[in-house]
């Protein structure tokens, strides 16, 4: 077991420990089930016989991490605009994508960025972030005024602050977000105008679709190259074996003979090419293609974009001694 995954089964045992022992008062039963699945028989006696016999919980304030939770807030923002991004252009996201592009407004950001950067990758299935400057030029930022908030505050200064707004330059916005205000000079008078007064939008790129939340603005690459398309073939049949695999009743650890049926030759290629991680990832042995499946066989059909046609998958489970046998004679 790695680290990562035995922290993750630590991680979910202690909160669940934790929402035992919270609900026992209000819950009792439930409560007292839930702690019994989490100390078996064998481990009672090094701890209390019941989740009524336990201390209720306490906050510990020294737990609280407020720079990992900063870093997850801007995670969380990160993926939710990308995922909406990949929603409306219709791609899937078990369809890999080539890279998101991040516009850096301090140190600070691209650190906290860096440091939640694998998970932001995994979550998006996207395979690398780039990291730009305050002085890139590639996305192009406008501010628009925010007119039923600034109109009250300013009546009939409203145009010319909108002038002013709509006409600064890129290293005044980036200024703007960093600083959360902006002071602009109204013929005689300064005004101070917030962030959250206005709307910071970018212009579109091609090939590339962009969204931003607040200072956060994010560019998705959305041009599918062959390897791509080929890769999100690969995981959408991984998915669908994995799933057919719980629907046949296997063992976790069981290997199988994949047959897949397909008379689409650029979908037969793309199988090919991506057969090493098929099998890997579904503990396929073999995989054969054929014209039409064996009889009796556990299947599903995939349905695959163009350039490629639907695939319909069976599987059958291997006997490895006999496998073994054969090999061995």
């Amino acid at each position: 077991m790695t680290e990562d995954k035995l922290a993750a089964y630590q991680t979910l045992y202690t909160c669940l420990e934790t929402v035992a022992r919270l609900m026992a008062p209000v819950a009792p039963f439930y409560a007292e089930q839930l702690y019994s699945d989490l100390h078996p028989e064998a481990e009672r006696a090094a701890h209390p016989q019941s989740v009524h016999l336990t201390d209720y919980p306490s906050a510990d304030g020294t737990l609280i991490d407020v720079q990992l939770e900063k870093r997850m807030r801007m995670a969380q923002r990160i993926t939710s605009l990308v995922l909406a991004l990949r929603r409306k252009v219709a791609i899937k996201v078990r369809q890999p994508l080539a890279r998101i592009m991040v516009p850096v407004l301090n140190e600070e950001f691209a650190r906290n960025l860096k440091a939640v950067e694998s998970v932001v990758l995994n979550e998006l299935n996207v395979k690398s972030i780039e990291y730009l400057g305050a002085d890139n030029t590639v996305i192009v930022k406008r501010v628009k005024p925010n007119f039923k908030v600034l109109g009250p505050r300013f009546g009939a200064q409203m145009k010319t602050l909108a002038t002013v707004l709509e006409g600064l330059k890129q290293n005044e916005i980036v200024q703007f977000e960093r600083q959360g205000e902006l002071t602009v000079n109204l013929g005689d008078t300064k005004a101070t105008v917030l962030l959250a007064e206005v709307e910071i939008v970018s212009d579109d790129i091609p090939g590339w679709e962009v969204a931003s939340d607040g200072e956060l603005t994010v560019a998705l690459d959305v041009t599918l190259t062959d390897a791509l398309r080929e890769e999100g073939v690969a995981r959408e049949v991984v998915n669908r074996v994995q799933n057919l695999r719980k629907e046949s009743g296997l063992e976790v650890t069981d290997r199988i003979e994949l047959f897949l049926a397909t008379g689409n030759s650029e979908t037969q290629a793309a199988l090919k090419q991506q057969q090493e991680y098929i099998s890997t990832q579904t503990l396929a042995v073999d995989a054969h293609f054929v014209d039409a499946l064996p009889l009796q066989t556990p299947s599903v059909e995939v349905e695959l974009d163009a350039p490629y046609s639907n695939l319909l998958i069976g599987l059958a489970r291997v006997n490895m001694a006999s496998t073994k046998n054969r090999k061995d004679r």
